[in-house]
């Protein structure tokens, strides 16, 4: 980039495109847009337009991530049903980063809107206190509170038995939700 020169349309996309592939870390909208000179606003569109030709970008609370596929099939993935008021789901998400799991995503079933789906991508507990951070300072609500906590999350770890231990440990902690059948 050139300092105090603003990039335009297809070449900023493809900067922006460019940057998140040799970062292994988020970069924030802000960030981008400072690095190209735009609002934080173009570089939501950018990063939609980049979406929908199919590029692998994620947005999770720390910033923005490029996922290839490979980078996913050397995972394995699970789905868990959990439930718990919102002031026990920093100690979830702990709970499930120490065992080696990263927390992709979670989802609640609205009545309205049906199936919704948040980002979250943790790995650590640095990530869990950024996205803690983030949830406190803009006063967002946790998904779960539409559905009296009842949620999933995606599940994503090297290995089965590791999914295995962290969904016991769930258990033991009550989070997970059992079936009665």
């Amino acid at each position: 980039m050139v300092a105090g020169k603003k990039i335009l349309g297809e070449e900023r996309r493809q900067w922006i495109l460019d940057k998140l592939m040799t970062k292994l870390s988020p970069i924030t909208g802000g960030e981008l847009a400072k690095q190209t000179n735009v609002s934080r606003q173009v570089i939501v569109s950018d990063i939609t337009l980049l979406k929908a030709k199919g590029e692998p970008i994620i947005a999770t609370s720390q910033g923005y991530l490029f996922m290839p596929a490979s980078n996913q099939d050397t995972m394995v993935e699970r789905t868990v049903a959990c439930k718990h008021l919102p002031h026990r789901s920093e100690e979830e998400l702990f709970l499930l980063v120490d065992h080696g799991v990263t927390v992709k995503d979670v989802k609640i079933e609205h009545g309205v809107y049906g199936d919704l789906t948040a980002s979250i991508m943790v790995s650590n507990r640095k990530e869990v206190e950024q996205f803690m951070k983030k949830i406190d300072e803009t006063g967002a609500s946790f998904l779960s509170e539409l559905t009296d906590g009842v949620h999933l999350h995606t599940l994503m770890a090297q290995t089965e038995q590791t999914l295995d231990k962290a969904e016991n440990a769930l258990h033991e902690a009550g989070f997970l939700i059992q079936s009665d059948l």
